[in-house]
């Protein structure tokens, strides 16, 4: 029976408990609805929802569900029972196993069968099961690091097949153990069973040169490795003592050459190296990395000092692109030019400058002027006036709901197929702000990421209050245990997510805070308590100096900070910053509006001390020197030698309304547009002339009034909504009912279809002949005899055995696929 009518068979026969689960555990299942069973099992047999599935899987599952797929062939039904796996997974027992399989069916990835043939009658009580047909494509060539059989090798390996019947007749003269063969695939064989046990193979190594053992330990959890010159040739006849272990192993065929470079361990021996055993480090515990310990105290005070650290930079961030926005590269980003500005300003480096223009970027705290093409601060940014604690809680929400990774900019561009990426202006980095910094699985990794922090923490917690120090190590090593098959994603996000969380303080000296703890629990309003109790509050005041100083003892407030910005320079690192007064800091703040009592009287509120005399000096010399020279704005000008039309216009009502100021006994200048004056004076009575054009205008598009930008995080939705759920087992149960409806019968067009490229990938690998009933481009069937070659990309290549010619045809063409009979070999 077709593999997805028995899983079809199997959903069908659930309650609806159990397909709640699977659809909870398996969301892509009803996403969107399916019509039936048959396109429910259709749709879990697929490629996409089988790895779906298996990324959250564990370890003992992955191993179980491998073995299975070792065990069985889904093409001719010979299945697999608990009994028999848990003989081939060393330290696990037969409870455990009947368990996991369970687990396995409930998440429809593998099904009940019947017993494979000539199975003994003590069988008949033990339960089979047939893994999904799709999961040969998503494990991959090498399942549980187990390399192909010597079969295998041969018939896709043409190097090895030419060189299979030479090695087996020296082997066999040499006086080894092993079966003379005159074609390749007899070779194979030959090999395979003079390898098949863990003494033979014990023996055959028995001889071996030194350090060969060591070198088959390295391929214990993957089939494939690296060999300079994997294709040279040795002979069985020379002495151990005169060759490397390398060479003594491709010499009697333990290892196979794949290319120039790299091997791969056959199936049988890498079995035979693990003591018969399909799996030999089976543990259902997982691993508990050696961690070291840092005091509540210290991780509390971290934490706390980052967040203060994260803020005052941000606040100077948007200071310095407020003053001047940062200009982007054509291929887009931040360039080095402008990175190199703001870390002067920042006074830290570039990498941290590239971080926090994401953090920034990522938060809406600053946009993309498509106007300008430049990053500006977006106008009445609701962010300044929050409470630090909010300002911290909109930075975090933003940055775990986003798909930016900031701790990317400055990497290699990636040069892998499909990968999104912006180079620098050096072409080999990412730039700040770019598209190279885009993961769409980031939001993911990161809730996984705190979770396993969480769970680590809460398994090593002390009664004393000490907190385990968290390394990338210790997080991957749960990571690849809990989600092997996402292993990859987080090695390459685990070491910049620790770092990004430990600039917004949820990691704190190197364990997680309390704030940490609290959103992997999704729990966001008690870090926010947490984070008000403890964090200290902003001051409104500095410590001026008589050197031209003024010291912050804390995190400012970030208005105070705006404006000392303005009338100082700001020096050294830390929040203890200190602003110098000087000549051109004054004078900035006069040309920003403030006159010399304005700043005096600011000073005097702010500070904690009196105002030096030096600096109440500086500001009074500066300003008196300030504003010799004026300048104005004027939209137009009025000209006339009548000075008494002129008196007159100026008292009389338009004056306020024009904005009417007199630069000369017969000049007037007007805030208005040149047209707008003529046509007031008009009104007037008088008859104007124009002088020249009005100066060409280039309006900005306006922006559009927007709502509170704040972002507010939810965590990604795994498991689809109640309602969702109901609709589609009311769907399911009505076609079950409905009339003259068959078990597992295929009724929807995309069942249709899996089942029929599951027919033709079946006879492609049995090399087996199919009756098509094909339709051409008119409409007209015909039912043809092929055998089918290949399948992909919606064609499949066929042999027609009556005109001896191989052809292409499209998927759609093929309305049914039946077996005819298999060919000889």
């Amino acid at each position: 029976m077709s593999l997805i009518r028995a899983l079809g068979k199997d959903l069908e026969a659930r309650s609806d408990d159990s397909l709640r689960a699977l659809f909870a555990a398996r969301p892509d299942l009803i996403s969107p609805s399916v019509p039936d069973f048959a396109a429910l099992a259709a749709r879990a047999s697929s490629r996409v929802s089988v790895q779906r599935a298996l990324e959250r899987l564990n370890r003992p599952q992955m191993q179980v569900l491998e073995t299975l797929h070792l065990c069985t062939n889904t093409d001719t039904g010979h299945s697999a029972s608990a009994e028999g796996l848990q003989k081939l997974i060393r330290g696990s027992s037969l409870a455990t196993v009947q368990q996991i399989l369970g687990t396995l069916q409930e998440l429809a990835l593998v099904h009940p069968a019947a017993p494979p043939h000539g199975s003994p009658p003590a069988a008949s009580g033990h339960v089979f099961y047939l893994p999904a047909g799709a999961l040969k494509d998503v494990v991959g060539i090498y399942p549980a690091g187990l390399g192909r059989s010597y079969t295998e090798l041969v018939r896709l390996q043409p190097a090895f097949a030419q060189r299979a019947v030479p090695l087996v007749a020296e082997l066999h003269r040499s006086g080894f153990a092993i079966h003379d063969a005159t074609t390749p695939m007899e070779a194979a064989l030959a090999l395979q069973h003079w390898t098949a046990s863990p003494e033979a193979l014990r023996d055959i190594l028995a001889a071996a040169p030194e350090r060969t053992t060591a070198l088959l330990a390295r391929f214990r959890n993957w089939a494939m490795g690296a060999v300079p010159q994997a294709q040279r040739k040795a002979s069985v006849l020379t002495e151990p003592a005169d060759v490397g272990p390398v060479d003594w192993l491709l010499a009697r065929g333990l290892l196979v050459p794949l290319d120039a470079a790299h091997v791969e361990l056959p199936h049988s021996v890498g079995l035979a190296l693990r003591g018969g055993a399909v799996i030999d480090d089976f543990t259902l515990a997982p691993p508990v990395p050696e961690l070291g310990r840092t005091t509540a105290a210290l991780r509390r005070n971290a934490a706390l000092s980052a967040i203060s650290e994260t803020l005052r930079l941000v606040s100077e961030l948007l200071h310095a692109v407020r003053e001047q926005p940062l200009a982007t590269l054509r291929s887009g980003g931040v360039g080095v030019r402008e990175m190199r500005r703001l870390s002067e300003q920042l006074r830290i480096d570039q990498g941290a400058v590239g971080r926090l223009l994401e953090l920034c970027g990522l938060a809406g705290l600053i946009r993309l002027d498509v106007d300008s093409s430049s990053w500006v601060q977006p106008p009445q940014l609701e962010w300044l006036v929050l409470p630090r604690q909010e300002q911290w809680l909109w930075l975090v929400n933003a940055w775990l709901a986003s798909e930016r990774v900031p701790s990317m900019v400055g990497q290699p561009v990636s040069t892998s197929p499909g990968t999104p990426a912006a180079r620098s202006a050096s072409g080999t980095t990412i730039a700040a702000l770019s598209a190279g910094a885009q993961r769409p699985d980031a939001p993911v990794v990161r809730k996984r990421i705190l979770e396993i922090l969480h769970e680590l923490t809460c398994e090593a917690s002390a009664p004393d209050g000490a907190a385990p120090v968290l390394d990338a190590a210790a997080v991957l090593q749960r990571a690849e245990w809990s989600q092997p098959r996402m292993a990859r994603r987080f090695s390459s996000l685990i070491r910049g997510v620790l770092a990004e969380a430990d600039l917004l303080g949820l990691v704190g000296s190197g364990a997680l805070s309390q704030l940490g703890s609290a959103f992997a629990e999704d729990n966001p309003d008690a870090a926010l308590a947490i984070l008000g109790e403890h964090l200290p509050a902003a001051l409104n005041h500095v410590l001026l100096q008589a050197d031209l100083t003024a010291v912050a003892p804390g995190y400012l407030a970030p208005a105070l900070t705006k404006k000392l910005l303005v009338m100082a320079d700001a020096e050294g690192h830390g929040p203890a910053t200190i602003y110098r007064f000087s000549a051109e800091s004054i004078k900035r703040a006069l040309d920003d509006g403030f006159d010399a009592p304005a700043l005096l009287r600011f000073l005097r509120e702010h500070s904690a001390t009196a105002v030096p005399q030096p600096l109440e000096y500086l500001v009074q010399d500066t300003a008196s020197r300030h504003g010799r020279l004026r300048v104005g704005q004027a939209a137009s000008f009025i000209e006339s030698d009548d000075e008494a039309m002129l008196d007159e216009l100026l008292a009389g009502p338009k004056a306020a309304q024009l904005g009417l100021v007199r630069l000369a006994p017969t000049v007037v200048a007007s805030s208005a547009p040149q047209r707008d004056v003529a046509a007031a004076l008009r009104s007037l009575g008088l008859s104007p002339s124009v002088d020249g054009t009005e100066p060409a205008t280039h309006p900005r598009r306006a922006a559009s009034p927007q709502e509170s930008l704040r972002p507010v995080y939810t965590a990604p939705r795994l498991a689809p909504a109640a309602e969702d759920v109901d609709a589609q087992l009311h769907l399911l149960r009505q076609a079950r009912d409905a009339v003259g409806h068959s078990p597992g019968a295929a009724a929807g067009s995309e069942a249709a279809t899996q089942l029929g490229l599951e027919a033709l990938q079946r006879a492609i690998r049995l090399k087996q002949r199919i009756q098509m009933n094909v339709v051409d481009s008119l409409g007209n069937a015909s039912m043809e005899v092929v055998v089918p070659l290949s399948v992909s990309g919606g064609r499949v290549r066929v042999f027609d055995p009556a005109k001896e010619t191989e052809r292409v045809l499209s998927v759609h063409r093929i309305i049914d696929i039946e077996a005819a009979e298999e060919l000889r070999q």
